[in-house]
């Protein structure tokens, strides 16, 4: 008996030890402001997404009322469509009505917010350069300007803007393309329908920044930690241009090709400034 009483005391002290260590951490948590509230929110958030997207993922993009799917099957043989092409190209102005390139093709891209490494890393296919998409992800700077670097968690929702999990713009892509890869890539804002074309018609495929599935958007001006302004939009998303005839522009996006009136995808392009990867000289 004596010795029960001797266990039972033991417990109540370390109860009473528990419970006062417990009332001590629970008085010592931190307040937080709204702001600060909101980035730990989408810091738990983004830690719960997986890395390989849902099944579905990207089908649905905002809109895609105009965009239609096909299938990139060339319609005459490639020698008879490249002759062809020599001809009309052979004056430097001239540009062809209609040009496709068939032998590119795209993959479903690994990390949610992860189009721009994915493009790159299909882009750079296109050219015989191997890239890893995982490892060109991880060697893109990190910044709060997607001018500068990539914005937020890759692993975060899509839809966003800086300083939320967003992606990154043309130029740091293209500069890791140059410098790790070898890549004559360009970084442009401003380009022209007429540049894409004269790209597609020498058989060079163009990264483009559109939002979503080429649907319409809303530029918004962003100020950096810094101060500097930079254009951003919700759904910022990148294709690669591989085609165009006198009607439709094709691009190719996670994989599939798309063709597009050339009205709606210049609106779509035109949110970010018409902005694009293509190979320099």
């Amino acid at each position: 008996m004596r010795s029960f009483k001797v266990i039972s005391g033991l417990i109540c002290v370390l109860l009473v030890a528990s419970c006062s260590h417990r009332s001590e951490i629970i008085n010592s948590t931190p307040t937080y402001s709204i702001d600060q509230m909101i980035a730990l929110t989408m810091e738990a958030f983004a830690q719960q997404v997986t890395l390989s997207p849902q099944a579905g993922w990207g089908e649905s993009a905002p809109g895609e009322d105009f965009s239609v799917e096909v299938t990139q099957v060339p319609v005459t043989p490639t020698a008879q469509i490249q002759e062809q092409d020599d001809l009309q190209l052979s004056d430097p102005i001239s540009i062809p009505e209609s040009h496709y390139i068939w032998d590119i093709w795209g993959h479903r891209q690994y990390f949610s917010i992860g189009c721009e490494a994915s493009a790159a890393d299909d882009w750079a296919k296109y050219f015989n350069v191997e890239i890893n998409e995982f490892n060109f992800q991880m060697q893109l700077p990190i910044s709060d300007n997607p001018d500068v670097g990539f914005v937020g968690s890759v692993y975060g929702p899509w839809g966003q803007v800086p300083p939320y999990a967003y992606g990154v713009h043309a130029e740091p892509v293209a500069k890791l393309l140059r410098e790790n890869h070898g890549l004559n890539a360009q970084a442009t804002k401003g380009f022209t329908t007429e540049q894409i074309k004269q790209q597609i018609a020498a058989d060079k495929p163009v990264i483009a920044w559109v939002i979503g599935n080429c649907v319409g958007g809303i530029p918004y001006e962003y100020a950096d930690q810094e101060g500097n302004i930079v254009i951003v939009a919700a759904y910022e998303h990148v294709v690669i241009i591989t085609g165009y005839n006198e009607e439709t522009i094709r691009y190719m996006n996670n994989g599939k090709f798309y063709d597009i009136p050339y009205e709606y995808f210049e609106n779509s392009w035109s949110v970010l400034g018409n902005m694009a990867i293509f190979m320099g000289d």
